[in-house]
This record gives structure tokens, sequence and C-alpha cells, in this order.
């Protein structure tokens, strides 16, 4: 006789139309399978990527549920799931196959299945049974209730704050990540911040914490103080030693090239199109270009890390109800708020 599916209801945030707003609505979810996790959430952050993606999600996979900067709870794990255990605080974060060449080499985030982190699939249902998709980087964390696929799950101290806690799934994890595993700068190493939002700020608190000096570049002048608070340096060297670019802005990608010092690096973190380079300056000055995704890091053990190096992750979060995540969602595209996270009754 077949074991009769456990379903559950949650509240969700929907995307029902290609670049529509969140609607908050009932879903329904289904038990874990055999290798997710039943999470219940406590905080979200929202990215960046969940809002250009809702704008560019194609409408026969909608409604989608986003988010993919989930804390929370573990309520059940999938008979496959050794990681984790019912009652543990985890972090979510992105999803990888941890069997191919690159996530056998330490770097899941070139995962070659990596698109399974965009392609979403039927995780939900409307209470009239009709399909809501989810699995949005293997989690899907807007919502009060996730299955996450067990690859995005790491356990973290029960103690710890979760509108701390959420962003560290991604843009904390992607601007620590890319100081502190890709360009490894030297303590005095100049480093150059393009954009100061989220992730250029996380790269910031991380180039200080390393005893860099920082310089950070960026129109907005609230945003500039606020990098001056976390330890930037109010000067403006001819030249640096690494630079990151957060906008991927082609005028921007340009500007940091033409500053970087003979065998500089640059690190192209932002979502963008194309850029022009200079092939000559690239050249004659031997400057190493470097693609990268959520910092290089294994969410496993870098978040663990991460949290030890304490960085003043607070100074850039504001804190809103789930039921406001619109609201939040606007004030983030306005530049209202550096990262804002919803949070879950």
């Amino acid at each position: 006789m077949r074991t009769p599916v456990t379903v559950m209801r949650t509240r969700a945030a929907l995307v029902e139309t290609t670049g529509g707003p969140f609607v908050v609505r009932d879903v329904e979810l289904d038990e874990p399978r055999a290798d997710e996790v039943l999470v219940r959430i406590t905080a979200a952050g929202i990215c960046h990527t969940d809002l250009i993606m809702r704008g560019r999600w194609p409408a026969a996979a909608l409604p989608m549920v986003f988010g993919h900067e989930g804390t929370g709870v573990v309520e059940a794990v999938g008979s496959a799931v050794l990681s984790v255990s019912a009652g543990d605080t985890v972090a979510l974060s992105y999803r990888s196959c941890r069997e191919c060449t690159e996530c056998r080499a330490g770097h899941p985030a070139y995962c070659l299945l990596s698109d399974l982190n965009m392609r979403g699939r039927p995780a939900f249902r409307l209470p009239d049974g009709s399909p809501v998709h989810g699995g949005f980087f293997g989690q899907s964390s807007f919502a009060g209730h996730v299955t996450a696929h067990q690859s995005c799950v790491v356990p973290i101290p029960a103690g710890l704050d979760p509108v701390l806690a959420a962003p560290l799934g991604c843009s904390v994890q992607t601007g620590a990540g890319t100081v502190v595993d890709v360009l490894r700068p030297a303590p005095g190493d100049v480093v150059a911040v393009f954009g100061t939002g989220s992730v250029g700020l996380s790269a910031v608190m991380a180039a200080v914490a390393l005893g860099c000096t920082v310089i950070p570049v960026d129109p907005n002048p609230a945003r500039r103080d606020l990098a001056l608070e976390l330890g930037a340096a109010d000067i403006a060297p001819d030249r640096f030693s690494h630079a990151i670019d957060t906008t991927g802005r082609p005028e921007v990608i340009t500007r940091a090239i033409g500053g970087l010092q003979r065998r500089g690096t640059l690190a192209l973190v932002g979502i963008g199109g194309k850029a022009e380079i200079d092939v000559m300056t690239v050249m004659t000055n031997g400057i190493r270009i470097r693609g990268v995704i959520e910092g290089d890091a294994d969410p496993g053990t870098f978040l663990p890390r991460l949290i030890d190096m304490n960085l003043p992750v607070q100074k850039l979060v504001t804190a809103y109800p789930f039921e406001e995540i619109e609201t939040a969602a606007r004030d983030a595209a306005a530049g209202k708020v550096v990262k804002p996270v919803l949070t879950f009754r």
C-alpha cells in the first residue's frame, strides 16, 4: 500500500506575471523528497537577482516563488539527507550537484548543472490545485516553509540572529568570498570596489578585515559614506592592486581596468551584458580579469568561516515583515535601503 503524502499549507510571495509585483497567497506543498529538507523560514533577504529575474521570468513558468537568501529551522528531512536533522538552524544558499568535476574540485559555484538554480519546477500549489513554480536556487525562500535541496542547506549556530544570517547565503558570500578566496589581497594592498550595494559593501567589509586600504566608488554619497563608516578610506589613489566591479556596466568596467596597477586583478561580479576591453592595456600591463559567481565559495565550508569573521552585516540590513515584500522590493530598487530582509512570524 502506498504511504499517503503529507500536505501542508503556508504563505508564499508569488510573481504572477513577468515583471509583476510580489503577491502573498496561501499555498500548499508536499513533504520533502528524498534529497530535500523542509525548512520553516525565519528570515529571507531580497537580492538584486530576485528583482532582475522576476522581470525576465517566462510566462510559461509562472506563477513563481523567488528568494534565495533564506534562513530558518529544519522541520523534516528526506530519506537521503544526512547533513542536517529536524530542529537544526540553517542558512540556505545556492544549489549544486556535488558530483561533477567542478564540484569535486571544490568550486560548486561553477557546477556543470548550475542551470538548476534558474530552471524552476512545480513546487507549490494554490488551494485549488493550480501549480506554483519554485526551486529558485534550490530553495525559493519567499515563503513561510520551503522544501530546499540538500546541497543548499548549511547548519549555522542557533543563536545567530536570522535577520543577519539570511544575507550570508548570497550577497555577503559573494562580496566577501571574492575578496577572501579569489583576489586574496595582502594587508596594505589597495582594493577598489565599484558599486556599493550589498555585494560591494560586503567586499568592503571583508577587505577592511584583511587590513587592506579600500576605495569605494559609487555616485551615491550616502553609499560612499556608509562604506567609510565600514572602514573604507576617503582617498583617491592613482592606482590600485585589485578591483571589484559589482555594476556590470561597460563604462565602469573600463574605468576599473584603467585604474589597475601592473599585474592587477579585476573581479567581475555584477550582472551585465557586453563590455569592450582595450586589449593592449590589458596585455601590456599584465592585467587579470576574473569572472566570479557566489564568491567562488562552497557554502558548506565558507558560511561558517564568514560567521567567524563577524562582519558588521547589521549596518546593511533593514527588516520588513514578510507581508510587506513588495514595499521592500521597491525600496531596494529605488536605493532607499541596502539589504532588505523579510521577517516571518
